[in-house]
């Protein structure tokens, strides 16, 4: 396509603080600073020197950027800006004043409370939303992009404090011309999040993301995760083996529909899965608003403002955009054998 002109211009960054550091990188908050006073708040993800020096490593940082720049819906966090200083690279993202799932479910226990079933639910609708989305997103052309997250989790789904829902990280994602894949050579994923095919060293596909959709439902309403091992192998093992359970015997709150939609997400022969994640968000949505009023993101704000003491109105700074890590769980183990 012709361009019609180009302008030429320079962003300007200033660090306001740190907020998590992790084994591969530092998220920051900062500013963005623009033309007549212009400022806008960001995260900036920013790799360590050591990482920034491997080839690899790089190609995919840079490779999950131009992926994720075109990933505009509400339900995933935005990237704005791909960069370097020098020998440092960094991507400006979307700054998320929330926590992430982990961090939730700590703080439910902290204070011994219980998420109601219906706000569980509304979550992983989100998540489904932005999956959905992902899953079609076409390349220029009108091909698909095949993209599969490979690391829905805990700690890669955000909750901002007014209430919306984020998944976050494709840094490990499969997409058609993105990012190096090396499915049956490397492991990607967190352990017990993982779909039965990437913990045996299979190729996957959007269902796979549907399964890892399951296992964060299942979680959320049960306050544990049945996969979860002592060691990431056991938690493997536990995703290949665990017989699945009536969940209505685990939770009281869980009926016969709910049980089914869990059981079909977490079939482990993907055939028996949802085929896509538009069908998942359509039982997720008709199961909790069929009858009339559901769940919002209102409602979820106003949770998880109280749960977190911001009533108030105000923010704790120290929980902004906590949640974009840093952190890749991919091990490195041998191909499976034939």
């Amino acid at each position: 396509m012709d361009k019609l002109f180009t302008i030429q211009t320079e962003f300007r960054y200033e660090i306001v603080r740190k907020i998590f550091e992790g084994g591969m990188g530092i998220v920051y908050e900062a500013e963005q600073h623009g033309a007549s006073a212009f400022v806008k708040r960001i995260a900036m993800k920013v790799i360590r020197q050591h990482y920034a020096s491997q080839k690899m490593f790089i190609e995919n940082f840079i490779g999950e950027a131009k992926l994720v720049a075109d990933l505009i819906h509400t339900n995933i966090t935005q990237t704005y800006h791909l960069g370097t200083s020098g020998n440092m690279f960094f991507i400006a993202m979307e700054l998320i004043r929330g926590v992430n799932l982990e961090q939730f479910s700590r703080r439910l226990a902290e204070k011994r409370r219980v998420l109601p079933l219906e706000l569980a639910v509304f979550i992983v609708s989100r998540v489904a939303r932005g999956l959905a989305y992902a899953h079609n997103k076409r390349d220029k052309d009108g091909k698909l992009l095949g993209i599969v997250h490979r690391d829905v989790s805990f700690k890669n789904i955000m909750i901002a404090f007014e209430g919306d829902v984020k998944l976050t990280d494709f840094g490990i994602a499969k997409a058609r011309g993105f990012l190096l894949d090396q499915e049956g050579e490397v492991v990607a994923g967190k352990a017990d999040y993982m779909s039965p095919e990437q913990a045996s060293f299979k190729v996957t596909d959007k269902r796979s993301d549907i399964f890892s959709s399951g296992v964060v439902l299942s979680h959320l309403l049960l306050g544990y995760n049945i996969f979860k091992g002592a060691t990431p192998d056991e938690s493997r093992e536990r995703i290949m083996t665990l017989d699945l359970p009536d969940f209505r015997t685990l939770d009281t709150r869980i009926d016969e529909r709910l049980n089914r939609i869990l059981l079909r997400a977490l079939a482990r022969d993907p055939a028996q899965r949802y085929p896509n994640a538009d069908e998942l968000l359509y039982e997720l949505e008709h199961y909790i608003y069929h009858s009339g009023y559901g769940p919002t993101n209102e409602t979820l704000g106003k949770f998880i403002r109280e749960l977190f003491d911001q009533e108030d109105g105000g923010h704790d700074d120290d929980n902004a955009g906590s949640a974009i890590l840093l952190d890749r769980t991919t091990e490195v183990l041998p191909p499976a054998k034939p």
